[in-house]
């Protein structure tokens, strides 16, 4: 098992638990180094450091930038920058800006479909209430009863062609892996199978990618199959990109793997965090 975990989320946008909650987790579980990637927000970062610190394990900043790319939504990882850099504090406040407008359609489209109070709803589960996501709208559909899980909300109204879609223009590619190198960090294209696109699509989103200047693609993942891992590992040699891995942990219950519980990379792979001093 890998002792590193580079990518997961806290209160502060959709998990379950306290950045300081959630490292104390990664530590009791066997991580050594650990990101925080909160979904376009960085205001958790300080108090997982600090918690990171107590527990002498290396931590290394993070966050997961949403952005539109074609006709998909696609997630760049950001990690080991500076959090206080102007470029990516400014981008993502842009980013989040446009949240709450997409939170009030996704609402109204869901009332559409007979299902009332979404919107104070998802609120309910958003500490963050800059960071009102469909991860909190799909966990107000479970305690409805209207879905057993919130895989299946996700499944059954919050992808696209359900009835709580809705089409957001995010960061674009060039935006996002931009403000990441600006502050000093490396770019990392998180969970790539879940995405659905052909090969063609996949070679030129790697290809512009990598021209723009990412260093990396997130191997083993909890989204992956091992079969994945393998598909992955192909792609990052044949394009030149680190290896990157992480859970993508939101919360007990709700994620397909849990810290600590990441297998090694496939052989032969250049790990992104080789490049960090985390001395």
């Amino acid at each position: 098992m890998l002792d590193i975990d580079l990518h997961s989320h806290s209160t502060h946008s959709d998990g379950l638990l306290m950045p300081a909650e959630l490292v104390a987790r990664a530590f009791a579980q066997g991580v050594k180094t650990y990101a925080l990637t909160d979904h376009d927000e960085l205001s958790g970062l300080n108090e997982a450091r600090q918690a990171a610190e107590t527990h002498g394990m290396k931590f290394v900043s993070g966050v997961e930038i949403s952005v539109s790319w074609a006709t998909d939504t696609l997630h760049i990882v950001g990690l080991n920058f500076d959090p206080k850099h102007a470029d990516i504090v400014g981008g993502l406040r842009h980013v989040r800006a446009g949240r709450h407008r997409r939170a009030e359609r996704i609402a109204a489209d869901l009332q559409r479909s007979g299902i009332e109070g979404a919107l104070n709803g998802a609120q309910r589960y958003a500490r963050n209430p800059d960071l009102l996501s469909r991860t909190h709208f799909a966990r107000y559909l479970v305690e409805q009863g209207i879905v057993k899980d919130t895989a299946s909300a996700f499944k059954r109204y919050l992808t696209a062609g359900k009835p709580g879609y809705v089409e957001h223009q995010w960061a674009t590619l060039t935006q996002a892996v931009g403000w990441i190198i600006a502050a000093g960090g490396v770019a990392v294209i998180a969970h790539p199978g879940r995405y659905k696109l052909n090969n063609r699509e996949r070679e030129t989103l790697l290809g512009e990618f990598r021209d723009l200047g990412g260093a990396g693609v997130e191997v083993v993942t909890g989204s992956h199959t091992v079969a994945e891992y393998a598909t992955w590992a192909r792609y990052a040699q044949r394009y030149g990109l680190t290896a990157s891995a992480g859970s993508d942990f939101h919360g007990p219950g709700e994620s397909y793997l849990d810290l600590g519980k990441l297998p090694d990379l496939p052989y032969g792979l250049t790990p992104v965090w080789q490049s960090f001093d985390l001395a």
